[in-house]
């Protein structure tokens, strides 16, 4: 077996140097074949890609020993089935957000995206050196599927609004598409909260079945059209500052690779977890200039007193999902003391920088 430092970019385009060190064997014969099933529409740029990026990387990782082949939503089963889909074997693996799993367990959520939680950096930091993909793992073991983060999409906007938000009572009645721990916030402050997955979001906002919606921020938004169906542009994405993507993987289909081919898995999913953050931090911001300059769409800020009230829901939200089992108790206490101990390291860091590169030469 040969070694190699590499990395892939989002095309798949192989680069010599890189700090991650992966193995790769000769072209082979394939042994195993594995069905990926993802949340997204098929090839949807940074979220689809993504999956096609995983599937690639296994793939010719291996050797082509594994061979991954991608359905986006509804090739094979609709969006909010992939759980089930993989818990069951019937495909090997799957590509989504935990927050879609709440029914399953409330819990989940605390592995995707908290309110004014974790940011992307501080995610990853907390899954792979603060205990949390050990805990990642303990709450899927009983549904036999072993979780992987494989992306995540940094800070998102607030979402596309069809009318102005100066103040919270704006927020009341509202309807909305909003997952997850969001969604209860938006409940609480008087909206109405929907789920429905992307492909269904442009037609709700153009009938008028939906008054505003989130999905992730300007790369993908672009993507999709909004801005020709809503006319407010809202930041910053209080509900979702660093937005986990998972890679779910069969147990039992996990288990029967040998060694070689379970780290390479895992290690895949590793690179294409960096790959989308960095993806995203360079897309967002020429998408976001598309849409003010080309496209004139009107960029606001949330106000303070609205943030701040969504705030105080957020934590008593968070807090109550705490106390529902032993497991989101011992979730959140792990991720909440992490929180705490890296806000101190930020304060002096991340945010003194940034503040010190704004000041005027």
């Amino acid at each position: 077996m040969k070694r190699r430092n590499f990395i892939y970019t989002a095309g798949g385009t192989l680069l010599t140097g890189a700090a991650l060190s992966l193995p790769t064997v000769a072209t082979a014969k394939a042994e195993f074949n594995w069905k990926m099933v993802t949340a997204w529409p098929k090839n949807f740029p940074g979220l689809g890609t993504n999956a096609n990026l995983l599937a690639k990387m296994i793939t010719e990782m291996s050797g082509g020993r594994i061979k991954v082949k991608v359905y986006g939503a509804r090739e094979l089963v609709p969006a909010f089935e992939v759980f089930d889909t993989v818990s069951s074997g019937t495909a090997e693996m799957g590509h989504a957000g935990a927050y879609y799993w709440k029914g399953k367990s409330e819990a989940t959520q605390f592995f995707s995206a908290v309110p004014f939680g974790l940011t992307a950096q501080e995610m990853n930091a907390w899954l792979y050196y603060g205990g949390g993909m050990e805990l990642w793992r303990e709450l899927y073991q009983p549904f036999g599927i072993i979780p992987a983060a494989t992306g995540n999409t940094g800070v998102q906007m607030a979402g596309w609004f069809n009318k102005e938000i100066k103040t919270v009572d704006d927020l009341k009645g509202l309807k909305m598409r909003i997952p997850g721990l969001g969604g209860e916030v938006l409940r609480r402050a008087g909206g109405t909260t929907v789920n429905m997955p992307g492909g269904e979001l442009f037609t709700s906002l153009q009938s008028g079945a939906l008054d505003a919606t989130e999905w992730v921020g300007p790369y993908n938004d672009l993507a999709f059209g909004f801005y020709k169906v809503a006319k407010y542009y809202y930041y910053p994405g209080w509900h979702e500052p660093g937005s986990t993507m998972e890679a779910l993987i069969n147990e039992k289909a996990f288990n029967a690779l040998p060694k070689d081919l379970q780290q390479i898995v895992l290690t895949a999913c590793k690179a294409a977890n960096m790959d989308m953050i960095s993806e995203y931090t360079a897309r967002n911001n020429q998408a976001l200039d598309t849409l003010i300059n080309k496209h004139k769409v009107k960029v606001l800020p949330l106000p303070d007193d609205v943030l701040k009230a969504l705030k105080k829901l957020s934590e008593q939200v968070v807090q109550e999902l705490a106390q529902k089992d032993d497991k989101s108790r011992k979730i959140y206490e792990s991720v909440s003391a992490f929180k705490q101990q890296v806000m101190k390291w930020d304060a002096i860091s991340e945010q003194a920088f940034l503040r010190a590169r704004s000041l005027p030469s």
